[in-house]
């Protein structure tokens, strides 16, 4: 098999039904396991945390949330510059390049954990490492992109980073449980003992680390024998670099921190906020939920923008996450007391679900914007420069799509730091929420203003 696609068309109904389709497929099912493996990494810190005091570490609460929240905003600048990699290496070598070094923060992870002497420095290095995880999110979808039609980019799309993003979910899910067993025997360190009512406890918090070795090294030799590179997707910084005179480019910029920001930010922040909040609820038993909804639900938005428009739905779910912030802040404790579980988780639930569907939902929009904004500079130049055109918007829409992907991502740092600040200063996580009901009120404003109303300057 040829890894470099030198005819790649996938508007094309025949050149799709007889051979585009199942190579574009088999891109996306091996894509899909490397991404989620960069999403596991980049929130293992939101369970290790949970742990660290019973493996001896002696950390702030602050400090905490600054452990959960650095892997996303190193994870959200390398965004920023793999947005453009696919482009200019190739999406097969760049996706084997970038699972590969997920390795570095999973086996450090794991060593460093077993020390309690390991400074705090140290533990934030290792932080900042595991967002290359976060990194790989950018690099995928804008290497995804260039394999699928206009009209299956919505569900592709949402698939990728619906499947990717149920990382979260599974690590939150799994950790906890793999921390309590001796999965490596003696290969994998020894345990860690502490005392809980009364009772010696065994915790084995190195596994959190080196449970994804296995499963990075076999995503990594997938990638390397299976992807393909795309020969009319090579463009150079410059030629992607045209984004950023793009007014919409920044627009969706501000939506998508809206919806992925939230998403990452919540599953970051909500263990730890609820730890704190309601200290007698199991919350490893819950954490995992809310971003497995979200994850789950992401290639719905996707598909359901692709049959009526990515701005309509993008409108709808800020206005339920207007909603779901209001539930929040109607169910927190006072002073200490009170305050309603189920009214908290059920809030937060709705919060995952409308930026799951979001997510979808607004990177429908993106490929649709960028392609009619190219369409438009084209029109009334004849049938080749339409054609050359849609080429353009597609390989601005990859570029877009990362770098969008980027700014976004500055959620999962700001969302957990928000709450943080919020704690220590007024003792309540009040102050944060109502900022973010704040500019989620702006996000509906923006998508109706630009997007979804009746003579919107972008349809769409």
């Amino acid at each position: 098999m040829t890894h470099v696609l030198t005819r790649w068309e996938p508007e094309n109904a025949v050149f799709w039904q007889e051979s585009g389709k199942n190579i574009a497929r088999r891109n996306l099912w091996i894509s899909i396991p490397c991404l989620t493996l960069g999403f596991i990494i980049s929130v293992m810190w939101s369970m290790v945390v949970l742990n660290l005091p019973n493996a001896g570490f002696s950390f702030g609460k602050d400090q905490l949330f600054l452990l959960a929240a650095l892997p996303h905003l190193s994870g959200a600048t390398l965004r920023i510059f793999y947005s453009f990699m696919p482009s200019l290496f190739g999406g097969r070598k760049w996706t084997t390049l970038s699972t590969a070094v997920l390795l570095i923060p999973a086996l450090w992870l794991g060593f460093a954990v077993q020390d309690s002497t390991t400074s705090y420095p140290t533990m934030l290095m290792i932080a900042l490492l595991c967002g290359l995880g976060s990194g790989n999110f950018a690099s995928s979808m804008a290497n995804i992109a260039f394999f699928f039609p206009a009209a299956q980019k919505g569900a592709a799309n949402g698939l990728n980073a619906g499947l990717g993003n149920l990382g979260v979910s599974l690590a939150q899910l799994l950790i906890p449980i793999a921390i309590t067993l001796p999965l490596f025997s003696g290969l994998g360190g020894e345990a860690q003992h502490y005392m809980k009512e009364g009772l010696e406890k065994s915790l084995w918090l190195q596994n959190a680390g080196f449970m994804w070795v296995p499963l990075i090294a076999v995503a990594t030799v997938a990638a390397w024998l299976g992807m393909n590179d795309i020969a009319d997707a090579k463009s150079s910084f410059a030629e992607q670099s045209i984004i950023f005179r793009r007014k919409d480019n920044w627009i969706m910029c501000f939506l998508y921190i809206g919806t992925f920001g939230s998403f990452i930010g919540f599953a970051g922040a909500f263990a730890l906020l609820t730890k704190t909040l309601f200290p007698a609820i199991p919350v490893a038993q819950y954490a995992f939920l809310g971003p497995l909804i979200g994850a789950l639900i992401r290639p719905v938005g996707g598909a359901i923008s692709d049959k009526i428009g990515g701005a309509k739905v993008t409108l709808g779910i800020f206005v339920g996450m207007i909603i779901g912030t209001l539930g929040v802040l109607s169910a927190l404790p006072q002073q200490g007391a009170g305050g309603s579980w189920p009214v908290f988780f059920a809030s937060f639930l709705l919060l995952f679900t409308c930026a799951g569907i979001g997510n979808g939902s607004t990177y429908k929009m993106i490929p649709t914007i960028f392609v009619t904004l190219a369409q438009r500079r084209a029109a009334n130049q004849g049938d080749q420069a339409i054609h050359k055109a849609k080429l353009i918007g597609v390989k601005e829409s990859a570029a877009a799509a990362g770098f969008i992907s980027a700014i976004g991502a500055y959620g999962g740092y700001f969302i957990p730091q928000s709450f943080g600040m919020s704690m220590k200063y007024s003792g309540g996580p009040e102050l944060a929420l109502y900022c973010f009901l704040a500019f989620y009120v702006s996000c509906v404003l923006v998508t109706w203003f630009f997007y979804s109303r009746k003579h919107a300057p972008m349809p769409c």
